[in-house]
């Protein structure tokens, strides 16, 4: 039996790739709209489809024991479908609380007739890349609330979450693995830990949230920014950051990353945008 990687050259598909080959044994099939471009590892299995278009997915999901479902809410359902109809035993899920923006994606898996298994990540450790086009130009990092906490998650981490549900048998079926960060960052020492690790001198400059908006417009479409800073920031951050829950940790066995480490790891590419 075969285990499937949907959105296997996204973020975070590609390194559930890479941690499912690191793990088993069993064959890796990995969906992307491009096979010739995606240069995946010669021993996965690449077909194309795109959750976007489900109609394409025909036959994907043949000899499918286990999927990495990756987040598109407008067609989980039909996937979904797609998915249960070719017998397929167990989802794992990249979502959020059933209150969250992927709640959709939440009651969709929990709707169809197969095993489950949701991810709800805290927020990315790779968010901070919003920061570098400031940085570039102003050497500065403008936001609002440089003192507030959240617990960032590195994306590799989540994704070898990932690759231990998928190969564990039933042990997390039924589950939702909230997975926090190993300690609780504020926006400052965020900022010191990339400018450590590159050696390039990062300023911290509080400002409204409105103008911080206003700068983030600056790489990002403006009512995006506009949700980042007065939503994901605003509410996510006043509200407080979840403790350090430790479950990277007991299901992967290791530490999760921490914000150093990550910037330490991605120093090189951190400085190229930088310079």
């Amino acid at each position: 039996m075969t285990v499937l990687v949907t959105g296997a050259t996204g973020n975070i598909g590609r390194m559930v790739v890479d941690h499912l080959r690191a793990r088993t044994d069993e064959p890796v099939r990995a969906l992307t709209v491009d096979p010739v471009r995606a240069a995946l590892p010669g021993d996965v299995e690449v077909v194309r489809g795109s959750l976007h278009r489900p109609a394409s997915l025909d036959r994907v999901f043949d000899g499918v024991r286990a999927v990495y479902l990756a987040p598109h809410v407008p067609t989980v359902a039909e996937v979904l479908d797609r998915a249960a109809a070719a017998g397929v035993g167990h989802v794992v899920d990249l979502s959020g609380e059933p209150e969250s923006w992927w709640g959709t994606v939440v009651t969709a898996v929990e709707a169809a007739p197969v095993p489950w298994t949701h991810l709800w990540p805290a927020d990315f450790v790779e968010n901070c890349r919003m920061w570098l086009p400031q940085i570039a130009a102003h050497g500065v990092v403008r936001e609002p609330w440089p003192d507030l906490a959240s617990t960032p998650t590195a994306m590799t981490d989540i994704a070898e979450v990932a690759a231990v549900a998928l190969t564990a048998g039933e042990e997390y079926h039924g589950r939702a693995l909230t997975l926090t960060g190993p300690e609780a960052v504020t926006r400052r020492r965020w900022v010191a830990a990339i400018a450590a690790a590159t050696g390039v001198p990062i300023g911290f400059e509080q400002v409204t949230p409105d103008e911080a908006a206003a700068v983030l417009a600056g790489s990002m479409d403006a009512d995006r920014a506009g949700v980042v800073v007065h939503t994901v920031l605003g509410e996510f951050l006043r509200a407080g950051a979840a403790a350090p829950n430790g479950v990277v940790e007991q299901v992967t066995g290791r530490p999760g990353t921490t914000v150093e480490a990550w910037a330490a790891e991605h120093a090189g590419s951190l400085r190229a945008a930088l310079t």
